[in-house]
């Protein structure tokens, strides 16, 4: 598994680094924003881990979308 992602990493064509950068970026933080949503809904009471609205979901999910499309275009760039 380790070996097709080096081989698609280093290849010439740098689309596939924005797609691999997009989605690992838009998954881990949109796991750490659904962390920090709770900390900032309870952060005067004890800890609960509840899920988002869906209000706060898609807020969170534009959001990530953004930055995560930042992140590729970087990484493409920059590579």
């Amino acid at each position: 598994m380790f070996e097709t992602l080096f081989k698609l990493y280093h290849q010439k064509n740098t689309f596939h680094l924005f797609i691999i950068s997009f989605i690992v970026f838009a998954l881990l933080n949109t796991i750490e924003n659904v962390i920090h949503y709770n900390i900032g809904k309870t952060s005067n009471t004890e800890f609960e881990f509840s899920n988002p609205t869906r209000n706060d979901w898609k807020k969170i999910i534009i959001t990530m979308i953004i930055f995560a499309l930042l992140q590729g275009f970087l990484t493409m760039y920059f590579y």
